[in-house]
């Protein structure tokens, strides 16, 4: 009798949960099979397992081969396994049922990241690394260097899950996950998935929808990086025994006597130091930036002289949650923007216009203002949610030397800054030093720049510059007219 035959007869552990049981499951309505998979952990090894599936013979023979592999292995032996090791023990799948092993390699990571969440207790390594991986080639090329200098291991957070959205396009999507995983198995390294998709709809997305709704222009991925996906990985990282977690992010860290510092990448052209500049120090303190000196040229190369599947692989130019949905769409269907009409001002409050909803437009913003008959550009300079209202004129009406930020977070004192960053991809302005302004956190400080600018988006982050040093951030709440 074959080996998948026996699965299929007499199944192993159908219908038992281990007590305190951690559970993950994979398939359901699109293919017809299911597949819950349980499992019990001691901390170190998986102690016991079993699941129910529905769906074809393929589908019960995989889950219950998988429950036999995964049965007395270290956790991080169990994070090596994946559909092509299910494949195997039922003597090799034909391309007609091997969904059936890349479901019941999903269910078995599910509950295996959820376990060593929760209950992982290995014993440290100080060469051990956890690597954050997106299926990308910065962070693959990230995981390479980590490997070559020590034990590594993966991992991929599921962030969001949206089926409007083109799962292929984002990083942090189902699809994201297995194509990581299958990334970090064909490098020889063992790979945890980590579903943090409640947490980021909370402490990401919601925060996003709402202050779009209260006229702002927030980045999410601020918020992101700040407070949600790298203390995730952080606490994981303690949790499998590793001394750091590394990124594929382009920046440094500059380490001293008074904590860690966030440093601007050796390539200014890539440098991703703005995105994380809300990182605490205690954060910042455990992490490594294995691309931070290295040009995108560089990195490339490296990926393909190791024959990464990934090394021509386009970065992502998107939100990840958006991830091939248009912006109004995912307002409209997950915060309820849809189109509101309203009039387009000018300073004096005569109508000029009418908009569709004043949450569509930023500080700044000159296209789509469909406003005729000007004689000259005009740009967003303020919008009023409460009144549904878009104030425009000129670039020189927008022109400002004063920008007031809100929530200010210092990590050195202020008479060291002499430079703000205020857009992603915007270069950094001179500004004058916060003299007599202590380390610490301030409700609310005017920043005064050495030469105006056209205009501050209020929402995004103002990121309080050293030299090529983060020392701060804050929230731009406004600008001052000259």
């Amino acid at each position: 009798m074959s080996t998948f035959a026996e699965h299929l007869d007499h199944p192993l552990a159908r219908g038992h949960t281990p007590a305190d049981a951690f559970t993950g499951a994979a398939g359901g309505a699109a293919c017809g099979d299911l597949i819950r998979l349980s499992l019990a952990t001691d901390g170190r090894r998986i102690t016991d397992a079993g699941f129910d599936a529905s769906g074809c013979a393929a589908a019960l023979a995989a889950a219950s081969a998988t429950v036999e592999l995964a049965i007395g292995r270290g956790l991080l032996e169990a994070a090596r396994l994946g559909a092509q090791d299910v494949s195997e023990a039922l003597d090799g799948l034909s391309p007609a049922k091997r969904h059936a092993a890349e479901l019941a390699a999903d269910a078995l990571h599910r509950a295996l990241g959820a376990a060593v969440r929760e209950r992982g207790a290995l014993v440290p390594r100080p060469d051990r690394l956890l690597v954050a991986m997106s299926g990308g080639v910065d962070s693959a090329v990230a995981a390479l260097l980590c490997a070559r200098a020590g034990q590594t291991v993966g991992v991929t957070l599921e962030l969001w899950s949206d089926p409007e959205n083109d799962g292929e396009l984002s990083c942090c999507s189902p699809q994201a996950v297995r194509a990581a995983r299958a990334l970090a198995h064909g490098m020889g390294l063992a790979h945890l998935s980590i579903d943090l998709r409640a947490e980021f709809r909370a402490g990401v997305v919601e925060p996003w929808l709402a202050e779009h709704a209260a006229g702002l222009t927030p980045n999410p991925c601020v918020r992101c990086n700040g407070g949600v996906r790298l203390e995730a990985m952080v606490a994981l990282a303690d949790r499998v025994g590793a001394a750091a977690l590394a990124t594929g992010h382009y920046a440094r860290v500059k380490r001293g006597p008074h904590g860690p510092l966030l440093r601007r990448a050796a390539d200014p052209a890539k440098d991703q130091s703005y995105m994380l500049a809300a990182l605490a120090p205690a954060t910042l303190e455990r992490l490594r930036f294995p691309l931070g000196e290295r040009s995108k040229p560089e990195v490339r190369a490296l990926a393909a002289d190791a024959a990464l599947p990934v090394a021509d692989k386009p970065d992502s130019q998107d939100l990840c949650f958006l991830a091939g949905t248009g912006r109004s769409a995912f307002l409209a269907r997950h915060g309820r923007l849809g189109e509101r009409p309203g009039a387009i001002v000018d300073r004096r409050g005569r109508t000029l216009g009418r908009h569709r909803g004043a949450h569509g437009f930023t500080v700044g913003q000159r296209r789509g203002l469909r406003v005729g008959g000007a004689g000259e550009a005009l740009y967003v300079l303020a919008t009023d949610a409460d009144a549904n209202t878009v104030t425009v004129g000129t670039r020189e009406q927008l022109r400002t030397s004063t920008v007031s930020a809100r929530d200010v977070t210092l990590y050195r004192p202020g008479a060291v800054i002499d430079g703000v960053k205020l857009r992603y991809r915007s270069a950094a302005l001179a500004c004058e030093p916060l003299s007599g302004l202590p380390s610490g956190t301030h409700e609310r400080v005017e920043l005064y720049l050495r030469e105006p600018i056209h205009g501050a988006a209020p929402g995004q982050l103002a990121c309080l510059l050293a030299g090529d040093v983060v020392v701060g951030h804050g929230t731009i709440d406004r600008s001052v007219a000259t």
